[in-house]
């Protein structure tokens, strides 16, 4: 939890606030930026909340901070509202689980809601009332694992859950040891006729995305929307394998059709096809200037 004497003096006087213990992961300033903003390279609040939906969207991105970094001076006794948001729709049965774990740098998760079985896309942190509305949700079939940064609590939702996990062998790890699917070789993988899994080396050997029904992208750390350059985007400085095969990846992903763009870090993206065709030009064309 917060400690009030560790609040940042750069936040606004007011109830809600951010503590010293910030890894500026940037989940609260896309969540809710009404009410958080970066300041000195960590989140403060600049814009106490005014209204009712102000205020469960600043207790929703509390929910999720993955260091626990933001608290309220006075108790709230609304939060198990906030907590009843989660998993948040995004569209159609596509939903952000929220509760980041620190275990992943407050890389957000996801959540397909099937008929046929439900597929987690990453892990959140595992914590009873997200378990409890997953259950009420359908459980969960797939734990689908982009690559091997992001897989936080992914162990304790299979046991949970009695689910098998999917994972590209070259991305297995000590602690992923015992994934049930690994993936191997380069080749689109068809989970259902819904969903396609592409392999995507570069930022991981591993690194794979997920396409659902040629609308959804789920791209863990492969590709995202960069606020600040107002353009699709791949992360140079925190590319742990190969820029070129990245560079190479994004190349062949751009021969797919989608609409969102849904990210472990980075901002998420929706547009027309044409306009996302366009986008993924603009950033292959930067990836090759890095080269």
């Amino acid at each position: 939890m917060a400690h009030l004497n560790q609040r940042r003096s750069q936040n606004l006087n007011g109830d809600f606030y951010v503590d010293t213990t910030c890894i500026d992961c940037d989940t609260c300033r896309w969540m809710t930026p009404e009410v958080f903003s970066r300041v000195d390279e960590q989140s403060a609040v600049y814009h106490q909340p005014t209204n009712d939906a102000e205020r469960l969207a600043a207790l929703e991105a509390l929910l999720a901070c993955p260091t626990s970094s933001i608290g309220t001076v006075e108790k709230p006794k609304d939060i198990t509202v906030a907590q009843q948001q989660f998993p948040i729709l995004v569209a159609e049965n596509v939903y952000h689980c929220g509760y980041h774990s620190e275990k992943s740098y407050g890389a957000a998760s996801y959540l397909i809601q099937l008929p046929e079985g439900n597929i987690l896309v990453d892990s959140p942190r595992f914590t009873p009332p997200l378990v409890k509305r997953l259950e009420e949700m359908g459980g969960i079939r797939y734990i689908y694992l982009t690559h091997k940064d992001d897989v936080a609590d992914h162990q304790k939702f299979a046991e949970h859950f009695k689910c098998d996990r999917i994972l590209h062998a070259d991305d297995i790890s000590a602690g992923t040891r015992n994934v049930e699917i690994q993936l191997t070789g380069f080749e689109p993988f068809t989970l259902t006729p819904d969903l396609l899994i592409i392999p995507v080396p570069g930022h991981t050997k591993g690194e794979t995305v997920l396409l659902y029904k040629n609308k959804f992208l789920f791209t863990g750390d492969h590709l995202a929307w960069s606020e600040s350059l107002h353009q699709l985007v791949a992360f140079h400085s925190v590319c742990w394998y190969s820029w070129s095969e990245q560079t190479k990846s994004m190349r062949n992903l751009a021969n797919y059709s989608f609409e969102w763009v849904l990210p472990g870090h980075g901002r998420r993206f929706h547009a027309d096809r044409e306009t996302m065709r366009q986008q993924m030009h603009k950033c292959i064309e930067l990836m090759e200037s890095l080269n």
